[in-house]
């Protein structure tokens, strides 16, 4: 039996490019989020509301996927071929990379700044770091990956430093932005474990779907009114769920064909994006000394964790 010839995506320019599209898809939801909630007139203290909107996008994420699919050629076989435990496992990973954790993710998000958020949840690449240590014998923590991590928190003490008032953390707000970092580096492992028996994409849209929809009813249930807006709202509504419909779509695939590690590198361009799209689109100053202080930081962090060779095995 012949070996499997190695994917496209895994040659390090294609890979490079698509995950770079992916950070900077995600890294333009800050701003984003923040001016959803202004367009759909979700209240500051409105937790029900804010869940709302997070389930709306993603279900309609996931709906985006699941009809791309669809038009595919043998997509229907696909769907016939999941058993009783690749649904589980995608209903973990939707409960987990969506309901779970972007309830964490828009409630932080709604009580602190894009460029702050930005910034904070890339502390995602550093909890991968500790985790795939544990997880993957190829990916153990090295000098260098060590000292990344240490710049990586240092970033975080950094970000919350208030001149004249010292350190500033809330843990409704940037708490949550940290505990909603570490269920994206836990939700990529997973999400690497399942996608080798399950198509990625098809993996992506249910997980989406599901969690998203779940997200909904429980906000709905809460009391919560579903999401209206303007049309400038849905419009945006529109870009957000095609954003997570294309990032999750492309970075699911990669996960399975890369070592996680040489894929979330590319997370050091989200608060780059982040803090300069917030500042661009919502008029918030990037020129704080925590801000300036804490991004090269951060970056420095994120390439020292996860720059390393990609010839080891997946």
């Amino acid at each position: 039996m012949q070996p499997l010839k190695p994917s496209p995506l895994s040659r390090p320019l294609i890979a490079s490019l698509l995950a770079s599209l992916c950070a900077i898809l995600w890294g333009s939801a800050y701003p984003s989020i923040k001016l959803g909630y202004e367009l759909f007139l979700v209240g500051p203290d409105d937790t029900a509301a804010k869940m709302a909107f997070a389930g709306l996008r993603f279900t309609f994420a996931g709906l985006l996927v699941l009809l791309f699919r669809c038009f595919q050629q043998g997509e229907k076989q696909r769907f016939r071929t999941l058993d009783g435990k690749a649904w589980v496992q995608i209903l973990m990973l939707g409960l987990l990379q969506t309901t779970i954790h972007y309830t964490f993710f828009y409630i932080g998000v709604s009580y602190t700044t894009g460029a702050k958020s930005s910034i904070l949840n890339s502390s995602s690449v550093f909890f991968s770091a500790l985790l795939a240590h544990w997880v993957y014998a190829n990916d153990h923590i090295s000098m260098r990956k060590g000292l990344g991590i240490l710049l990586g928190f240092i970033s975080v003490v950094m970000v919350n430093f208030e001149p004249n008032l010292g350190i500033t953390f809330s843990l409704k707000g940037e708490g949550f932005v940290v505990i909603a970092a570490f269920l994206t580096s836990a939700s990529a492992l997973y999400s690497k474990r399942v996608s080798r028996r399950i198509d990625p994409v098809l993996l992506t849209s249910m997980q989406l779907f599901l969690g998203g929809l779940i997200l909904l009813v429980i906000a709905l249930a809460q009391g919560a009114s579903f999401p209206t807006s303007t049309l400038a709202g849905y419009v945006l509504l529109l870009y957000m769920a095609s954003l997570s419909a294309v990032a999750f779509s492309i970075w699911t695939t990669l996960l399975k064909h890369n070592k996680v590690s040489s894929i979330t590198v590319f997370n050091f361009l989200i608060p780059v994006v982040g803090t300069l799209l917030s500042a661009l689109i919502l008029g918030e100053s990037i020129f704080r000394l925590q801000y300036l202080l804490a991004l090269p930081f951060v970056v420095a962090g994120i390439v020292l964790v996860t720059y390393s060779s990609s010839k080891t095995p997946v």
